[in-house]
């Protein structure tokens, strides 16, 4: 996966308005006018193009690659997204519901705490989300750059003894100015309790952390020219992450 780095600050004098769905109200309770069919049509086209160009590019990719995927004229993106930044926080956005829900799915019909953990991270890599989680997600540094407590704060359902040095762990952060990341923190709370039930279980190694969940996930969410050399390589690959996951009898 790739997350390059963008500039994400001028998403907060306009994101708001433009995240919410076309037609709905927006955040400052003021109702948008119905888009024309064809400025809807463009409009799904160009988050369609842009999840396609930003899963195999990574969120440095230029805008004008998402108007040549989506066959419009880049004017046509930047008049629904004035900026990058709007753009790249609509699609983080949305990808981090998705994740959300699919996490809320596994822990609510899933009775064995591993088959709700394995249901979650085969659904997220299959749904390709793996290779758009937001730079404010996914966000891996070394355990000693932070001290214990600063980790119990940054992350939801965390270990939060002192980690080994070397470790890999996630940061939830957001560059300065960027808009609450509310929904970064209600996908790492519900993936947390997918970890925890499979650690109370004894099913998960006891040194996992959502952090190393959410790195499957990026890491088996490959980006292949062709669709079914990229979905055997996702399982395959998937399946050698879960058995290293998994505890083992001593």
């Amino acid at each position: 996966m790739h997350v390059q780095g963008s500039h994400w600050s001028s998403a907060v004098a306009t994101g708001g308005a433009l995240s919410a769905p076309a037609g709905g109200p927006r955040g400052d309770g003021v109702r948008t006018a119905p888009l024309r069919v064809d400025a809807q049509r463009n409009l799904e086209h160009v988050l369609r193009a842009a999840r396609e160009v930003f899963g195999e590019l990574g969120y440095g990719a230029p805008m004008e690659d998402v108007a040549r995927r989506a066959r419009v004229g880049v004017g046509t993106v930047y008049r629904r997204f004035p900026s990058k930044d709007v753009l790249v926080r609509r699609i983080a956005e949305e990808e981090t519901s998705r994740l959300t829900e699919q996490a809320r799915a596994a822990l609510g019909q899933e009775d064995e705490p591993w088959s709700a953990l394995s249901r979650f991270l085969r659904t997220s890599v299959a749904s390709g989300a793996g290779r758009l989680l937001p730079p404010q997600v996914l966000r891996v540094g070394v355990a000693e750059e932070h001290g214990p407590a600063d980790h119990a704060r940054r992350l939801p359902q965390q270990r939060t003894q002192t980690a080994g040095a070397g470790e890999l762990r996630l940061v939830p952060e957001q560059p300065a100015g960027v808009a609450d990341d509310a929904g970064a923190g209600q996908l790492l709370d519900v993936v947390g309790q997918l970890v925890e039930r499979a650690r109370a279980a004894g099913e998960l190694r006891p040194d996992v952390s959502v952090s190393d969940v959410l790195l499957v996930i990026a890491t088996a969410a490959p980006s292949l020219p062709d669709a079914a050399q990229q979905a055997a390589a996702s399982a395959r690959l998937l399946d050698i992450l879960l058995e290293g996951l998994r505890s083992r009898p001593l």
